[in-house]
């Protein structure tokens, strides 16, 4: 397999948000995202952006529904759909209480407390929790506490 293009993960995903302005300069508060690209449509709404968290590339744009669909398919917020989620994204931390303290100071929604995972000797353990954007995305933070035995 040849390596990824260089500057992108090998896979990287989108989300569609009502306000994608507001919720890239949250995203960058509450969860430590840094903006890489952000193009405004004609009409002044974020058309494409790319926010990176270390090596990794989540993009954002505003939802398209109805008339204003792409590719015969609507995008759109979980806030459009019931609450809805068709995804959910988990990202490795360094201190995954630092984190979750940041998220929480920010308004984010604690879907479920740091807690241990631990799937045996013979795989991991991760320290993780979960917690819900202001438009209803749900997101995973993890910090590795131990690597399989070899």
């Amino acid at each position: 397999m040849k390596p990824a293009p260089q500057g992108w993960p090998r896979i990287s995903s989108g989300l569609y948000y009502r306000d994608a302005a507001a919720m890239i300069d949250w995203l960058c508060r509450a969860f430590g995202f840094e903006v890489r690209l952000r193009v405004a449509g004609e009409d002044g709404r974020v058309a494409h952006s790319e926010l990176t968290y270390g090596d990794g590339v989540v993009m954002l744009g505003e939802e398209r529904r109805g008339e204003t669909q792409r590719f015969g398919h609507d995008a759109a917020s979980p806030l459009s759909v019931d609450g809805a989620n068709t995804q959910q994204l988990m990202i490795y931390v360094d201190d995954v209480e630092a984190h979750c303290a940041r998220a929480r100071a920010a308004g984010a929604r604690i879907v479920d407390e740091p807690q241990l995972h631990d799937y045996g000797a013979e795989y991991w353990a991760d320290r993780s929790y979960g917690a819900a954007d202001p438009e209803g995305h749900l997101w995973w933070f993890a910090q590795r506490v131990r690597n399989p035995k070899a």
